[in-house]
């Protein structure tokens, strides 16, 4: 067990939670939700750090909190928390588009700037942003957040580029993980015509685990993808 600590988004469900699980045993995590009552069990060596990541003001607070607390180990920043309200643009209401804005791209980015503080007096640290194959590909009635995740796509990239010019001796990587399909309770609102639609164009024939996006934020946060900086990772079953 390491002292490193790694903040995770989006940690009660879905991703965030795999992703919980299979770090817990590796580093000191620290867990965000909306709220404590999200959580249904907590892993060992992990603390709680909530925030809703649609007020901004809450945004600053989390980040002040984060590095007053944690900043003296922060190793890795895992932001997942997303939201999708699906909707053709036409009829999308301003709320759900500011929620979008706000959770999936604007979070991540006062959470990358904070993190990016730390880390350049460290001069270590590993930032992952979890976009989606359709911040490449867009996708019918998901504009607003197709637009938000390759957002992080293109703010992963830029990040990776000033930590270089910010100092040339550093340690410091941000990436960004696209997964296609993957079971979680998001694709389990597709309707089943949908799914085997989507299930005919995947050429693996099967929709991605929540595990398989685990095993490569561990493997990507490990001294053994140390060259491997500034880009986007497909996991998608050979999705085009």
């Amino acid at each position: 067990m390491t002292n490193k600590k790694i903040l995770i988004t989006g940690a009660s469900r879905g991703l965030g939670l795999a992703i919980s699980q299979k770090l817990s045993s590796q580093y000191h995590l620290i867990l965000h939700a909306s709220s404590p009552d999200s959580f249904t069990s907590i892993p060992p060596n992990s603390q709680i750090l909530c925030a809703d990541l649609s007020n901004p003001e809450q945004v600053t607070g989390f980040c002040k909190q984060l590095k007053k607390e944690h900043g003296d180990s922060l190793y890795g920043i895992i932001n997942n928390a997303g939201v999708t309200f699906d909707n053709s643009l036409i009829f999308q209401p301003e709320k759900a588009i500011d929620a979008m804005l706000n959770v999936n791209l604007r979070a991540p980015i006062m959470i990358c700037k904070t993190a990016m503080k730390i880390f350049s007096l460290s001069k270590q640290g590993v930032i992952i942003n979890i976009s989606s194959i359709v911040g490449e590909t867009g996708n019918a009635f998901q504009a607003v957040y197709a637009a938000t995740k390759a957002g992080l796509v293109a703010l992963s990239k830029s990040l990776a580029q000033e930590a270089a010019s910010l100092n040339e001796e550093h340690k410091i990587r941000v990436l960004s993980i696209s997964p296609g399909f993957i079971e979680t309770d998001m694709t389990n609102t597709i309707p089943e015509k949908e799914k085997e639609k989507y299930l005919k164009m995947i050429p693996s024939k099967r929709f991605g685990s929540a595990e398989e996006i685990a095993d490569l934020v561990s493997f990507l946060l490990s001294e053994q993808s140390a060259y491997i900086n500034g880009t986007n990772i497909h996991i998608n079953g050979g999705l085009a």
